[in-house]
């Protein structure tokens, strides 16, 4: 009888487990939770990504902007300047490392000035006007089809990237 008893504690914590991992990791039928709005950031703090060097653009990440969801979605900031210097573009981004796919919420190219993006939608990480998006999703916000463990383990890998296989 106690047999009997692991085997159905066991099947249930692992069912659990399932339950909650198909929620945040691949559900067909995931819904992405309400953005908050566009929080505020600062240039001063932000975390050089690391990109190829024929990119004319440089990019960094605000890390208090850096918020997870329980829907599995990383949101955060992102702003781009020329390497020459000059002006700036920011970006308020989600990742859901689940389905390798990305949403830009809003633009801003002064402080507070957000802008929302017309129709946001999901799009597949890697296409050529996501480059930054994809540096960003493998140096620290995700490992592998999954967020992080947490916020400050993000920015852990965010300030020094390393080159995982996974």
């Amino acid at each position: 009888m106690l047999r009997a008893s692991r085997g159905a504690v066991l099947a249930c914590l692992l069912a659990a487990s399932g339950l909650a991992n198909a929620e945040l990791f691949g559900n067909s039928d995931w819904k992405e939770s309400e953005a908050p709005p566009a929080p505020a950031f600062s240039q001063d703090k932000l975390i050089d990504i690391e990109m190829p060097r024929y990119s004319s653009l440089k990019f960094g990440i605000d890390p208090n902007t850096i918020k997870v969801s329980g829907d599995g979605v990383v949101r955060y900031v992102i702003v781009a300047t020329n390497k020459e210097g000059g002006g700036f573009n920011a970006f308020y981004e989600g990742v859901h490392c689940a389905t390798d796919e990305y949403k830009t919420y809003a633009r801003a190219s002064s402080p507070g000035a957000w802008e929302a993006a017309p129709n946001p939608e999901w799009k597949r990480i890697g296409d050529r006007a996501s480059r930054h998006t994809q540096a960003v999703a493998l140096q620290g916000l995700c490992r592998g089809h999954a967020p992080r463990a947490s916020v400050s383990e993000m920015v852990r890998f965010l300030k020094a990237p390393i080159r995982e296989v996974e």
